[in-house]
């Protein structure tokens, strides 16, 4: 297989984007990427997106957005893993380029999630779940992150107030990211009393939903290397699954689809998470990012919020992550936002993150999940050249 670098990136703020839809913002990120990269068409492009269908009447965005961004003609196609779309439709551009499908490929990632409030906001977002045994009966994104954050709070004899290291790391990375929707710092102490979404997660607790457009454009690292001056290579991509359903899952505290899909994407890299400077990790929900950090190798079991109380996930941290804001600050446009972190990462390693930088990051993982874990997707990227 050939090797793949990230050539180009684009991105939309994420945000209450009313006066666009879904091709006006497309094109927006688009128009960023192919920029970036000094290209003017791709061989193929494949496009992120979640709830097209529910929240904005529309399917079939591959020849949509091909047709709006000026590329009809080209291989295109839509990818969906709820909130893991982005992800994959990255894994898939990737493996289209390593295999020699294509020279040059753009994933793009794009959602308008605040077309639709109230119930048929949260309708749609259910889909993400088990239709039959979860989101029939009424359970919601929300009430289920609750069982496990609570369930992990009596078993790890935790407190609320013990995830807001998460959450304040969020804000304060989001306070000097332009894309971000929220740019507000949290105080210390101000994250337990927040109103409640669902006992015991609250409003600081949980990542809001966002219209959003984010781009990369791949293409093989030997002609990165020729045509810009800091690539980024895709190491390794991986990706797994667990029970759709949390009843099914035989451990509710450990998220066995982020532990296959990090653990091959270490084995293909050839690496061990010790040797990750940094991580974009899918903060929908505090407790998903403590079960992640575990899952993936960087915690004990039940150890995974002490990362975030002893303030090793901060910028000067030993394991920067949302380096952004995360979906908590920066914005949860559901399935673009694993083309987020893909940008966000670039930006890391291509050494202008502005304010934002962490010195010297050579590599980084990006981990996104569809719902409460059903899907994960894991990659590793690597500056090259410079």
């Amino acid at each position: 297989m050939r090797d793949v670098a990230i050539i180009g990136i684009g991105q939309t703020p994420v945000g209450e984007h009313w006066e666009m839809g879904l091709r006006q913002l497309a094109l927006s990120a688009v128009q960023a990427a192919l920029q970036d990269a000094a290209v003017e068409r791709v061989d193929a492009v494949i496009v992120a997106n979640a709830l097209g269908g529910n929240l904005s009447g529309q399917n079939h965005l591959g020849a949509l957005v091909a047709d709006y961004v000026g590329m009809a003609g080209v291989e295109a196609l839509r990818v969906e893993a709820a909130d893991a779309s982005g992800g994959l439709a990255l894994r898939q551009g990737y493996l289209m380029v390593a295999g020699g499908a294509a020279e040059t490929v753009l994933v793009l990632g794009v959602e308008k999630a605040t077309d639709r409030t109230g119930s048929e906001r949260d309708t749609a977002l259910t889909t993400a779940l088990d239709a039959d045994y979860e989101a029939g009966p009424g359970a919601t994104p929300a009430a289920l992150a609750a069982l496990l954050m609570r369930r992990y709070m009596y078993e790890h004899g935790v407190t609320l107030e013990q995830f807001e290291g998460f959450s304040i790391n969020a804000h304060a990375n989001g306070a000097t990211n332009p894309f971000a929707m929220y740019r507000n710092k949290l105080r210390p102490g101000a994250f337990a009393k927040a109103p409640v979404v669902a006992d015991p997660v609250n409003l600081f607790d949980s990542a809001p939903e966002g219209d959003g457009a984010a781009a990369v454009i791949l293409t093989t690292t030997e002609r990165a290397l020729d045509s810009v001056p800091h690539p980024v290579r895709v190491r390794s991509s991986a990706a797994a699954t667990d029970t759709l359903a949390l009843h099914n899952r035989r451990d509710l505290l450990f998220l066995t689809a982020v532990n296959l899909a990090a653990g091959r994407a270490y084995e293909r890299a050839g690496i061990g998470p010790d040797a990750i400077d940094l991580a974009e990790l899918h903060d929908s929900f505090t407790v998903l990012t403590a079960l992640q950090l575990e899952a993936a190798g960087f915690a004990p079991r039940g150890e995974g919020w002490k990362l975030a109380a002893e303030g090793a996930l901060g910028r000067d941290g030993r394991l920067p992550i949302s380096t952004f804001g995360g979906l908590k600050a920066r914005g949860n446009p559901l399935g673009a936002t694993g083309v987020y972190q893909a940008v966000e990462i670039a930006r890391q390693l291509r050494g202008d993150a502005g304010e934002n930088q962490i010195p010297g990051a050579r590599l980084a993982l990006a981990l996104n999940l569809g719902g409460l874990g059903g899907t994960a997707v894991a990659h590793v990227f690597e500056a090259v050249g410079g």
